[in-house]
Parts: C-alpha cells; sequence; structure tokens
C-alpha cells in the first residue's frame, strides 16, 4: 500500500493555473516568480488575477506596482499567460483601456479552459 496520492505530483508538462487575489508585493512576487521557473520547466502556466490582485495590472497603479508589471511582462514573454477577472476590475471601477497589454480579460471563458484542462495543477497567493 503506497502512503502518497500520485494526484499530489505534477507530470513533466502538466499545466498550472495560479490564482492571485492580493495586490500585496510578495505574494505577487512568489506567484509569478514560482510560474516563471514552472515555464521555464516546460509547464504551460496561467495566471489568474482576481479580487486585489487586478491593481497589478492597472496602468493607473503603475507607479505603485512597477516591479509587479515588470515581472508580469518578463513572465509573458517566457510564455506564461496572464488572465484577469471581468468581474473584478468592474468591482474595483479599473477600465480596460487603463490595463497593461500583457493581460488579457478572461470574460470569454479562457479562465475556464485554463483551470479545468486536463492534469492541470491549481496554487492560490
Amino acid at each position: 500500500m503506497s502512503a502518497f496520492s500520485t494526484a499530489a505530483f505534477a507530470g513533466d508538462k502538466d499545466p498550472l493555473f495560479v490564482n492571485l487575489t492580493s495586490s500585496d508585493a510578495n505574494r505577487a512576487f512568489v506567484a509569478l516568480t514560482f510560474g516563471r521557473h514552472q515555464l521555464e520547466k516546460g509547464h504551460p502556466v496561467t495566471v489568474y488575477l482576481s479580487d486585489h490582485g487586478v491593481f497589478l495590472a492597472s496602468k493607473k497603479y503603475s507607479r505603485k506596482y512597477a516591479h509587479e508589471q515588470k515581472l508580469i511582462k518578463d513572465f509573458v514573454s517566457h510564455g506564461g499567460v496572464v488572465l484577469l477577472c471581468d468581474m473584478c476590475i468592474h468591482k474595483f471601477v479599473i477600465a480596460k483601456s487603463q490595463l497593461i497589454p500583457e493581460v488579457k480579460d478572461s470574460r470569454h471563458d479562457e479562465a475556464s479552459k485554463a483551470l479545468f484542462a486536463d492534469h492541470t495543477k491549481t496554487l492560490s497567493w
């Protein structure tokens, strides 16, 4: 009898879905850096900015979140995908025209597709 569940281990190329609900600098750094490392290992990675995490993608807050926006740009340039919670940007009155170009609006079920893709592992910060 095995003491380990195979569900706890990622396969060589299993996708990763990271839900980032915070605009906290440390949480954003850890989520995006961890995601970037997984990209380098060959895993497709989607970061979903929800709740206060959407502030990280707003040009309106570029001064406050300059480092985090640089991390997002780097993450995307290495093949990562950053999706935004459409309901959240409406809740916090962030216009789509205020978003950095590296993020995608997920109102068309892209988040669901990434989250429910076969063998996807999930993390949340």
